[in-house]
């Protein structure tokens, strides 16, 4: 398996300076980038699969151990704050539970039953869609996983750094594969695997958001406004969109409570809250065929 093979880049590595093993890790992190390059369609595809789900009102599930899972749930955890996303519209399942993202639980991986039992717990249905991740293609909790999620009818999406085995096909809809090669540390999957794996998470998330309009441009206009960095981003988004003074973009935003979008909306049509509210609902919460139009 190509995840376990010994890179012969970094032989002897032990020997080499430290300016010497830094640069081996850029030319190794490199072929991570070029891997999930090389992915760009199916990357694409994927997200039109979860933009979908999103739009017909489903849900998205990663599901991982070790480090794929602690990728998965940084991800989704991000989306609230970043998106004023519902916390059960992403979701990150991890095997081992919470206790995993902070410790070792590393026989969980091999239960293909708890990662059937995950789904089960969260309650997927057919209107959901599950992404699992498994840099090695083939830990068992996730395979478990993706097989109960087909069962009922949850659209599935395998992410791993190897070739599919033909038998997943039976039970996965779609697969992204950047091929990163050998690690500079034998087995270590939490070094170039890792990299690639959130370079495809950041996409999947981030595209899809911008697709069902929580980005205006390239700003956040439904940041959650939860401290003062926040807030104060908050403040610049609704100055550049409308071009308003600082102060009427705080007085905006107090009124309405804190929603950038909502502020947005008030200022550039004149309108109140409440009618601002209504404006967004009828345009799928997009804002620019509001501005556009």
């Amino acid at each position: 398996m190509i995840t376990e093979q010994r890179n012969l880049n970094s032989t002897d590595i032990d020997l080499k300076s430290i300016s010497e093993i830094v640069q081996i890790f850029h030319e190794e992190d490199q072929k991570a980038i070029d891997a999930v390059a090389a992915e760009s369609d199916s990357i694409t595809l994927a997200i039109e699969m979860i933009v979908k789900t999103f739009q017909d009102g489903g849900r998205l599930f990663y599901i991982g151990a070790g480090t794929s899972g602690r990728l998965g749930v940084l991800d989704a955890s991000e989306c609230p704050p970043t998106f004023s996303t519902h916390p059960e519209m992403v979701q990150g399942i991890i095997a081992g539970g919470d206790t995993a993202l902070r410790n070792a639980v590393e026989g969980e991986e091999d239960k293909p039953d708890r990662g059937a039992n995950a789904i089960l717990d969260q309650e997927l249905t057919e209107k959901d869609i599950l992404v699992g991740v498994a840099t090695s293609g083939r830990t068992p909790y996730v395979l478990g996983a993706l097989n109960q999620a087909h069962a009922i009818g949850v659209k599935t999406i395998f992410l791993s750094c190897v070739h599919p085995a033909e038998e997943l096909k039976e039970y996965v809809d779609h697969f992204i594969t950047p091929i990163v090669g050998p690690e500079i540390i034998t087995g270590s999957t939490r070094l170039k695997a890792g990299t690639a794996t959130k370079l495809v998470l950041n996409m999947l998330t981030t595209v899809s958001m911008v697709k069902i309009g929580k980005v205006y441009n390239n700003l956040m206009v439904d940041v959650n406004a939860t401290n003062t960095k926040l807030v104060e981003r908050c403040i610049r988004i609704v100055q550049t969109v409308t071009g308003v003074e600082t102060t009427i973009a705080q007085k905006t935003l107090k009124k309405a409570e804190g929603n950038a979008k909502i502020a947005i909306v008030m200022l550039a049509k004149g309108i109140n809250k409440d009618d601002a509210t209504i404006l967004l609902e009828k345009n799928r919460g997009l804002l620019r065929p509001i501005l556009d139009g």
